[in-house]
């Protein structure tokens, strides 16, 4: 059980970093007020555990702890529920409705199909 945390645990730390990198990277020089950071984290995310899940589906490619370390621990930390859903409130209290339909429309859609894609992608290489 242990060992499971710390996988998961250095998983998240990495998964974290990445985000925070990838949302000064996105953000940086724009104006927009849309959390385009998150937005492309989050599709991200669903790309890469979409890939890690049909991995683990074709059997021995990828280990249980792989798995955990992979899906729970860097997407995990990865993606960022908890910020799309603050800045889903804050977009709907400060009245920007088109930015809300966007980014809740935009991120299930994208997402789902990224996961997908992802899935593809290990089917056509394996």
């Amino acid at each position: 059980m242990l060992r499971t945390i710390l996988i998961v645990g250095t998983g998240g730390f990495i998964g974290s970093v990445l985000r925070y990198l990838v949302q000064l990277f996105v953000e940086k020089g724009l104006s927009s007020t849309f959390p385009w950071g998150t937005f492309i984290a989050n599709i991200a995310g669903s790309f890469i555990i979409g890939i890690v899940f049909a991995l683990a589906q074709k059997g021995n490619l990828l280990s249980a702890e792989w798995r955990m370390f992979l899906a729970v621990g860097i997407c995990g930390g990865f993606t960022t529920f908890s910020s799309f859903a603050y800045n889903n409130l804050m977009m709907l209290k400060d009245g920007v409705y088109g930015q809300f339909i966007w980014n809740v429309g935009g991120s299930l859609v994208f997402g789902l199909l990224a996961v997908y894609l992802g899935m593809i992608l290990v089917k056509v290489i394996f």
